[in-house]
């Protein structure tokens, strides 16, 4: 009976997913927002909660994530890696300041105390790869020339949580300075090995899992992600870390093979991560808290939006680049969820999980929004400039750039 259960219910998400992503396709929109509001309808304190498949769809949910930034890392060559994490560091500074700073003043002005501080602004700083790396896929901006800016400073941010989670694990729960240093350098290590072998020896691991046969390809390629995401997880380090820079040390025909072999199983689990969101979001929550959260949300938007116009001005991007880039960066979700739950687990402050809960929900509407509709508001209320000159041909930018050139050659107009 209980596997009868699940069968309907998992069945009735998978097809809900299929509705609710035509209807979007219909209008031109990301369906993100249609999948998180599905997974709130029908989730805790929802019009019908559904518990039978609520552990499957939490385990899709992490293969989603999984899966996304595998696909991402499948675009980029671990050079490319490498030069944009070089030249694109001040962008993480500024990312890390513009938008960890209103956190921890929010939580200070609530009253909530200094390492509740530190916990909000983790919260308030990291954009979620997840969501973002499905909305550059929706929109078909792969290829952009923005998006190894965006990229580099997704990974900054995924990288720089080795170093943020270790610490706040050690500030929740008053361990020594010795144990959390500790569990610091494991997390450091870990990273550094891992992107060491990524790019040192790429080459090896392709010709490990290249099969002429897709089957065999699959089930190497997949497997060997899920394995060095969860050993990067179980150290301390992001499986989304781990799962990325697999996808970078995988190149040519290999890369090429598993990007059409996996892209349906990674629109399958994302969708289920999207919705797994909305599940485990009570609507009687968010009333409480919602306009301290919509504030919040209000002010870290339009920092995220500038950090990106920053960093692809920095890094010679056009000025319709530059509001695509900011306005992509903009949704908060997986690394905002866990920290906030490790806050609340602890017992800091009991207020912060709703506050947390509502920030992200909006920020994740919101985000699939900006990223499309950024630059279009900004091209119509800008004034557009007449060059007194003689027009210029733009420097090359030095960043590396995906694997995959076949867009910019079919839209040249949107890499500006």
């Amino acid at each position: 009976m209980h596997s009868a259960v699940f069968l309907i219910e998992f069945g009735a998400i998978i097809l809900g997913l299929g509705l609710l992503g035509r209807l979007a396709g219909r209008f031109h929109f990301s369906p993100i927002p249609l999948y998180l509001l599905a997974g709130l309808a029908f989730g805790t304190g929802g019009l019908l909660p559904m518990g039978a498949s609520e552990e499957f769809v939490a385990i899709g949910a992490e293969i989603g994530v999984i899966l996304l930034l595998l696909m991402l890392g499948l675009e980029y060559t671990a050079s490319d890696l490498v030069t944009n994490l070089k030249t694109q560091y001040p962008a993480g500074l500024v990312d890390f300041t513009l938008n960890a700073v209103p956190g921890a003043v929010a939580a200070l002005l609530m009253g909530w105390g200094p390492v509740a501080a530190v916990v909000l602004a983790g919260v308030t700083w990291i954009s979620s790869s997840g969501v973002i790396a499905k909305v550059m896929g929706d929109l078909g901006r792969v290829g952009n020339r923005e998006t190894p800016v965006i990229l580099s400073i997704l990974v900054l941010e995924d990288l720089a949580m080795a170093v943020y989670l270790p610490i706040i694990t050690a500030l929740l729960a008053g361990v020594s300075l010795a144990a959390g240093s500790a569990t610091l350098a494991i997390a450091l290590g870990v990273a550094g090995a891992v992107l060491f072998v990524a790019v040192r020896y790429g080459r090896h691991i392709s010709r490990f899992v290249s099969s002429d046969d897709p089957e065999k390809l699959l089930l190497v390629v997949l497997g060997l992600t899920l394995l060095v995401a969860g050993i990067a997880q179980q150290l301390q380090v992001s499986a989304a870390v781990g799962a990325f820079l697999v996808g970078i040390a995988l190149s040519g025909e290999v890369a090429e093979g598993t990007h059409t072999l996996l892209s349906p199983l990674r629109d399958l689990f994302a969708a289920v991560f999207f919705v797994f969101f909305g599940l485990h979001t009570d609507p009687a929550s968010i009333p409480p808290v919602l306009l301290p959260a919509l504030a919040l949300a209000a002010v870290t938007a339009g920092t995220k939006i500038a950090t990106g116009y920053w960093a692809a001005k920095r890094a010679g991007i056009g000025v319709k680049g530059r509001w695509r880039a900011g306005g992509t960066l903009v949704a908060r979700g997986e690394f905002s969820i866990v920290i906030a739950g490790l806050a609340v687990t602890a017992g800091i402050e009991p207020a912060m999980g709703p506050l947390v809960t509502a920030y992200v929900l909006i920020l994740v509407v919101i985000g699939p929004l900006t990223a499309r509709y950024t630059e279009p508001v900004a091209a119509r209320f800008g004034r557009p400039r007449t060059p007194s000159g003689p027009v210029r041909a733009a420097a090359p930018s030095p960043h590396g750039f995906p694997k995959d050139l076949k867009d910019q050659a079919q839209d040249p107009a949107g890499r500006m």
